[in-house]
């Protein structure tokens, strides 16, 4: 039996708020070197878990006999398009627990993301960010169908500069 035959996708509940928070730092540490404030990460994750109208977290669950375990977990955000008079999903805060990478787990989160995404009227299109030097990340992006946009991304963040006195 393949792992994917036991693998379940499905939106994130508050009691999996723990596990999210431990991808979520490790993503950021992974990724950016960053070290996340877990206080700061606790309260938003738990914002978005109780705020559908922010978006919500889906997390990819092994099911094996009476043992759940989460493996992956992603974040969907929205980004409202005067242009399209629709909804763009953005994927986000993507995370697959490094001993269960390259068993599709991102590519079983990503296949139920197009899938929702496709049954709503309202969502014109999906899209993502990766770091710019993570090419492993964006190799994978690739393989399941994402391919870059025209767009750069700039950007203030105000936590940074906080924590750096420029604020």
């Amino acid at each position: 039996m393949s792992i994917l035959d036991q693998l379940n996708v499905r939106l994130a509940k508050p009691e999996d708020a723990t596990i999210i928070e431990s991808f979520s730092a490790a993503m950021a540490l992974e990724t950016e070197s960053r070290h996340l404030d877990r206080n700061r990460l606790h309260d938003g994750t738990m914002a978005l878990l109780h705020s559908p109208d922010r978006g919500f977290f889906m997390v990819a669950e092994l099911e094996q006999a009476d043992n759940r375990r989460l493996l992956g977990q992603l974040m969907i955000t929205y980004e409202w398009s005067d242009w399209r008079n629709g909804v763009f999903w953005w994927i986000q805060s993507v995370y697959v627990d490094p001993a269960w990478r390259r068993q599709s787990v991102f590519r079983r989160m990503h296949q139920t993301v197009m899938a929702t995404a496709k049954t709503n009227p309202n969502v014109c299109g999906v899209r993502l960010y990766v770091e710019g030097n993570n090419n492993a990340a964006q190799a994978v992006y690739r393989k399941v169908g994402l391919t870059p946009s025209s767009y750069a991304i700039f950007e203030t963040d105000f936590v940074l500069a906080r924590q750096n006195g420029l604020m």
